[in-house]
């Protein structure tokens, strides 16, 4: 996994639990969180409701939601190549 300095400066929502995460370096992807949606903090993100009031945290750099989930801005930025491996953990 690359590391990165970068930090999110803002997303858009493209489908129900996906959306266009944009850094400050000029990189963006479309993440589908779906995956990882399991256990006590992330589960409760099937929610489409709460997934949908995620917001950006200006002072750490990266996508917040209200019931406590967050994730550092190099595993958003880093996606394609951690999700599988936190999808698994998840699920344990």
């Amino acid at each position: 996994m690359r590391h990165t300095l970068t930090k999110v400066f803002e997303f858009y929502y493209t489908e129900d639990y996906s959306m266009r995460v944009c850094f400050d370096d000029g990189h963006s992807s479309v993440i589908d969180f779906s995956p990882i949606l399991h256990g006590p903090l992330f589960g409760p993100l099937r929610d489409l409701s709460l997934f949908k009031k995620a917001r950006l945290d200006l002072q750490t750099g990266t996508l917040v939601w209200p019931n406590g989930a967050d994730f550092d801005p190099d595993t958003l930025y880093n996606w394609p190549e951690v999700v599988g491996e936190l999808s698994e953990r998840l699920k344990d």
